[in-house]
């Protein structure tokens, strides 16, 4: 095997490497934004008192004092966005910061 045919198979070696990354790290993106969805139902299902558990108390509580923290810093303006249940639509919101 000559010089140029080995620098060839290790830039495709690399490139092959860098696709696999880049899928892992779409993937890893994908979980996070799943995660932040989840989250965000979850709350607001706390906040209607349709979910109770004691996990989800703590958690809830401190979206709720983010929230109030952020409204205050932005001098009253609402930072907030309602979203609705993905289940039950129209059942009720939670105002959810973005």
């Amino acid at each position: 095997m000559g010089l140029l045919d080995r620098v060839k198979a290790g830039a495709e070696q690399a490139a092959s490497s860098a696709q696999r990354q880049a899928q892992v790290l779409q993937t890893k993106r994908e979980l996070s934004q799943a995660y932040h969805e989840l989250g965000k139902i979850a709350h607001g299902l706390v906040e209607r008192g349709e979910v109770t558990h004691g996990d989800l108390t703590a958690p809830a509580a401190h979206v709720n004092e983010l929230q109030s923290r952020l409204e205050g810093q932005d001098g009253g303006e609402q930072a907030t966005q309602h979203v609705a249940d993905a289940g039950t639509a129209g059942a009720g919101e939670a105002d959810i910061i973005e």
